[in-house]
């Protein structure tokens, strides 16, 4: 990713961070309309998730200038999602309400420049945690 493109995510983000409960419930609102299937994954409090949803995103947001220590993150994150029951499909519509959410929430501020940055640092991601989940869980030592 390009140092432009961090910093129109990050500032971006500044601006739907103060209205995050709201984001949030549009966020899993548009999830749950494109992809039915995954509202079972989700047993407890869904405002509790929106907080831990924001929560991620936001240290991943600041994480984007140094993406060796927010790849790691991700990875580890994909192996608890698997867990869940989260499988390779699901990446896309995540990202479609990733995308809608902010659009909704940005308005006119969710340029093509800002959509074009948040594209390219899903994509970069959920690539990296579609292939974390992917590998084999090690053994427990006996």
């Amino acid at each position: 990713m390009r140092p432009s493109q961090v910093e129109l995510i990050q500032s971006s983000f500044a601006k739907v961070a103060p209205m995050s409960e709201q984001a949030a419930g549009l966020f899993y609102g548009r999830l749950f309309e494109i992809a039915p299937e995954v509202k079972p994954m989700f047993r407890g409090d869904i405002a509790e998730q929106g907080r831990k949803l924001m929560g991620t995103l936001a240290v991943v947001v600041k994480g984007l200038s140094n993406l060796d220590a927010v790849v790691p993150v991700a990875q580890v994150l994909a192996k608890r999602h698997v867990a869940y029951g989260v499988k390779d499909e699901h990446y896309a519509p995540v990202g479609a309400a990733l995308l809608w959410t902010l659009e909704q929430g940005l308005g006119p501020d969710f340029t093509p420049e800002v959509k074009d940055a948040w594209t390219q640092a899903y994509g970069l991601l959920s690539t990296v945690m579609i292939a974390a989940a992917a590998e084999p869980v090690p053994a427990e030592p006996v």
